[in-house]
């Protein structure tokens, strides 16, 4: 049993990267991570050339490798960030590009999978796009879609840009100011760290839950 995990973030060892890698440490399985934005891929064209075979007819990428990858993990574990309140463009690409795994097959079916949504705008200001919501709800629908066993998933409450760019204080369209108000500055906002939210304990507890399923379905032989 093998559960692997993904994550779209291109930041070196960023909050969802360490989001993920708590939830595969917690299964106390074998576990792979993989942080796509080490690999070239393109979306989904759509072709519908792997209707009848389950394999990608864009070969000149890393995507079939990491369709691969997806189809023979016994559980996965998925995160995303939100730019522009919404969910990021290469974890969207990963997954439409795994509508291969899909067709007659149905290669996800069953297996346990889990979101990981790393955000900037704080989820009770209901004035500010639901970031966090918008962004769980777009992976938890291509898991749902392809059959897995949705099991629910962290937010964290992440950083935006502005913290790192040398000119949040100064710019005039600050996301800072417009997420956190208008005193808002890079020193007294912080750096939010996934480690010190209850998305911590939340990650433990979903990668304990996905080992009690695959040791479920060991001991019953599902």
């Amino acid at each position: 049993m093998k559960v692997l995990g993904f994550s779209g973030s291109p930041i070196p060892n960023s909050n969802t990267d360490r989001a993920v890698k708590a939830i595969l440490e917690a299964t106390g399985l074998e576990t792979e991570f993989i942080k796509l934005s080490d690999y070239k891929f393109s979306g989904c064209m759509h072709c519908l050339k792997c209707v009848h075979t389950n394999k990608c007819a864009i070969t000149d990428d890393d995507g079939p490798m990491l369709i691969e990858k997806a189809r023979e993990a016994s559980a996965i574990v998925i995160g995303g960030w939100t730019p522009y309140s919404s969910l990021d463009s290469r974890t969207k690409a990963f997954m439409e590009r795994c509508f291969a795994n899909r067709h007659l097959k149905g290669y996800m079916k069953g297996k346990p999978a889990v979101s990981v949504v790393t955000h900037a705008a704080p989820e009770e200001n209901l004035e500010l796009p639901q970031a966090a919501s918008m962004g769980q709800n777009a992976i938890m629908y291509y898991m749902v879609e392809d059959g897995m066993n949705y099991l629910g998933g962290v937010k964290v409450l992440g950083n935006v840009p502005c913290i790192r760019c040398g000119v949040g204080d100064t710019c005039e369209i600050s996301g800072l100011k417009m997420l956190l108000g208008p005193t808002a500055t890079v020193a007294n906002v912080g750096v939010k760290k996934f480690e010190d939210q209850p998305a911590m304990e939340e990650a433990g507890k979903f990668g304990k839950l996905i080992a009690e399923i695959l040791a479920k379905e060991v001991a019953t032989g599902e």
